[in-house]
């Protein structure tokens, strides 16, 4: 499998475990997001008085309705066509990922001030035209701020230089799903459309701790393995000590005994890009099925939706699909349009050179992901 996406012949027994792989870390990111939604600023004893003693075990009202997406699964989503608009764009010899990634985050930005979308504006893709995705979900002031305008934040000159919240980590798995990429490349893939936004080094390095950790899982190695790959990782990159401490308590805590919320508060709140990674790997390694993995990732005093996206990525990359609870699929805020991007990615990933090339491009395909 070539970083191009293209150049490898996949089996067809591959396509369908990398499809169902994707499909289960938007979908399993999405679920996490809509079960913490409507609780992220309660405490835990809050969650416990509304809901019972074992805090919330359903979906519940946020934004309106039950299954709500947030911001989280948002920007996910357009990480997602970020990458397919940079595989399409590469047949043009104009190959810089970071760019692309950059304006697609553009493209959400834009559904937070807009009432819906531009039907001018050819260019924006069909992800763009979703108008259920004009909508403002609690998005973060760093988030908002660094794509304030079209100047783009690097590595070398970050957008907010201090801002390490868990805005960039929770869009990040999507970069693991490269499988075809060495790990290190979409370590730093990931690190640098961080830095889009959040510019200390916990805050683009947690990204890349997830994109690693998601990368090799859609590989089908196991979980406690992925987490120390990424802290290998980590450990060559300058600031890396306060994401590497989180990982290595997350771990710790794994041993400390039977999960509860108490163990998961010792992680943090989730705030910051740390505590979220730290307690989303922390849920994922303790979880006995997704089900308890999300309800443990979410039911906590802190910041329930992306801890509860950053587990559900996790798991759902780690089993596929089918292991998702079908009873939350069936509500779930935007299942269509998140299935079919899984499937687009799925399908530039294992059969792009079909799609678009020298030899001649599908005109559907590039009126999906255009060029431009």
């Amino acid at each position: 499998m070539s970083a191009a996406g293209g150049g490898a012949i996949w089996g067809r027994a591959e396509q369908q475990d990398f499809r169902s792989r994707v499909r289960g870390c938007l979908l399993g990111g999405a679920l996490g997001d809509a079960l913490g939604a409507g609780i992220e600023f309660d405490s835990l004893d809050a969650i416990r008085t509304a809901h019972g003693q074992d805090g919330v075990t359903d979906l519940v009202p946020a934004f309106g309705r039950r299954g709500a997406i947030t911001d989280d699964t948002q920007m996910t989503l357009f990480t997602v066509d970020g990458l397919i608009r940079a595989q399409v764009r590469r047949d043009t010899g104009a190959w810089h990922p970071p760019t692309d990634v950059h304006r697609a985050y553009l493209r959400w930005a834009a559904t937070q001030r807009d009432w819906g979308p531009d039907e001018r504006k050819k260019d924006d893709g069909w992800l763009a035209r979703e108008e259920w995705l004009y909508s403002r979900r609690a998005p973060g002031r760093a988030c908002l701020s660094g794509l304030g305008d079209e100047a783009m934040g690097t590595l070398e000159a970050p957008k907010n230089p201090d801002s390490k919240g868990c805005g960039a980590v929770m869009r990040s798995a999507p970069f693991g799903l490269l499988v075809g990429w060495e790990p290190q490349l979409v370590f730093q893939l990931a690190a640098e459309c961080a830095a889009q936004t959040h510019g200390h080094p916990t805050g683009y390095l947690a990204a890349g701790a997830l994109a690693v950790i998601t990368h090799s899982l859609a590989r089908g190695e196991v979980l406690d393995g992925a987490v120390q790959k990424a802290l290998a990782h980590l450990a060559t990159r300058p600031g890396h000590e306060e994401t590497s401490d989180a990982l290595k308590r997350a771990l710790g805590a794994v041993r400390q005994g039977m999960p509860t919320p108490a163990r998961v508060e010792s992680l943090g709140e989730g705030w910051t890009a740390e505590e979220a990674l730290a307690i989303g790997v922390y849920c994922a390694l303790v979880a006995e099925d997704i089900r308890h993995g999300l309800l443990l990732a979410v039911n906590h005093g802190g910041d329930s939706d992306s801890t509860g996206a950053v587990c559900g990525n996790l798991l759902g990359t780690l089993h596929g699909e089918t292991a998702l609870p079908p009873e939350w699929l069936a509500e779930l805020e935007g299942r269509g349009t998140i299935l079919q991007l899984a499937d687009d990615f799925s399908m530039e990933m294992t059969q792009g050179a079909a799609l678009h090339g020298p030899a001649g491009s599908s005109p559907g395909w590039l009126a999906r992901y255009p060029r431009a």
